[in-house]
């Protein structure tokens, strides 16, 4: 059984997305950061934050609007970006603010629509806020800094069972981002998730969505979860797991495609559909949007507008070519030069990780919730028939 030591010292291997991606919140950095605080996947974020220097505005229009705030709303440390003057002047569209935390493969359904013109057609200015988290992008929605939140649904469960009076109406995201996956040195010895009873795994923190994701697989599995000793590593996990200081780890891209390089071998991948209906009789709810409760029947019509534009992106992004979806991001979270690997990611798993339309799977939800409750987050069920406001498209979409 390997055991993490703190005070190791060998020099860790940069990853060429690193540097560019840590300075916008953690992105895709070779380190396991995405809509992480709050319990929603890994709440360990680098200390690096944007400054105020522009971003590049992919969109087709004379003046930028992509700027970075230089303030941030209250402690929830926030930074937006403007969405693009397609379309309608701007005065004839509706202007809201969407925050979401910062994780490369979330942000791009959302980066890809606005920069299609997809939230201009419907009649919206969408300022997109990137947070250090989805429990701050939560925060934010609950202090009336923006319209709306778009979290794991790990953050907007969580927020709910805390008591925040949110609710759920689309979905952007059915698959949690993570993989397990071996240390290299313990590729040979390690080959299904049975053979993790008594060793070391590691995860973001205790409590967080990989966390849970991970003790739910044991228990299917057959393991005792008593037998297996959790290392809350944050940020140095792909570190440890590289290094062999722990047995197997869960991790985000591109750590994962990082140590499969060196040999690791991947036990469970979640962002393939195919493994998670498998392993959990179907989708398993991750990426979607929350609204305040008491603005439901006011911001029906921009709701369904919204709504309406996610899904014409998320139906393009399955067939766009990857350069498309690459060029839609902003510069920030894609600084570095290894552009190649994050298009070989995006090719890999779109068809998985983004559904065809927004409207909310239930059953997905019901997975999660109980996966939580397995885990021991909580002991009585979340009432989803009030969290999710599956009624707010339902007219619209005909159902």
């Amino acid at each position: 059984m390997s055991s993490f030591d703190p005070d190791d010292r060998r020099t860790p291997r940069a990853t060429s997305f690193e540097d560019g991606f840590a300075a916008i919140s953690g992105g895709m950095s070779g380190d396991p950061v995405d809509c992480c605080d709050a319990g929603d996947g890994c709440d360990a974020v680098p200390a690096t934050a944007p400054g105020s220097a522009g971003g590049a505005d992919f969109a087709v229009s004379p003046v930028s609007r992509r700027t970075f705030l230089k303030g941030l709303v209250g402690a929830a440390g926030v930074f937006a970006f403007g969405g693009g003057n397609f379309g309608r002047a701007q005065n004839d569209r509706t202007s809201i603010r969407l925050a979401f935390c910062s994780q490369l493969l979330c942000v791009v359904p959302y980066e890809f629509t606005r920069a299609r013109g997809y939230f201009s057609v419907e009649g919206l200015d969408v300022e997109l806020v990137y947070t250090r988290g989805g429990g701050a992008a939560m925060q934010a929605l609950q202090g009336g800094a923006v319209d709306y939140a778009a979290t794991s649904f790990d953050a907007a469960l969580n927020a709910f069972a805390n008591g925040a009076q949110v609710r759920r109406f689309a979905t952007t995201g059915r698959l949690p981002l993570f993989a397990l996956v071996t240390a290299p040195e313990h590729a040979a010895e390690l080959t299904t998730v049975a053979d993790l009873a008594g060793r070391t795994i590691g995860v973001s923190a205790l409590g967080n969505a990989d966390h849970v994701l991970v003790l739910y697989l044991l228990q299917q599995a057959g393991v005792d979860p008593a037998s297996v000793e959790f290392a809350a590593l944050g940020v140095n996990l792909y570190h440890a797991l590289r290094l062999g200081q722990v047995d197997a780890g869960m991790v985000q891209e591109p750590s994962l495609s990082l140590l499969e390089d060196d040999g690791a071998a991947t036990l469970f991948n979640a962002m393939r559909i195919e493994e998670a209906e498998a392993a959990f009789g179907g989708a398993y709810e991750f990426m979607g949007v929350a609204v305040r409760a008491d603005e439901l029947a006011e911001r029906q019509e921009q709701m369904e507008a919204l709504a309406s534009a996610l899904t014409l992106g998320l139906r393009a992004l399955k067939t766009a070519p990857v350069d498309e979806l690459v060029d839609a991001l902003p510069a920030e979270l894609i600084a570095g030069d290894d552009t190649e690997r994050l298009r070989g990611i995006l090719e890999r798993y779109r068809g998985s990780l983004y559904p065809d339309d927004v409207l909310i799977d239930v059953d997905a939800c019901r997975r999660v919730e109980e996966a939580h409750r397995l885990a021991g987050l909580r002991d009585e069920p979340v009432d989803l028939g009030t969290f999710l406001a599956t009624d707010v498209l339902a007219a619209a979409s005909g159902d």
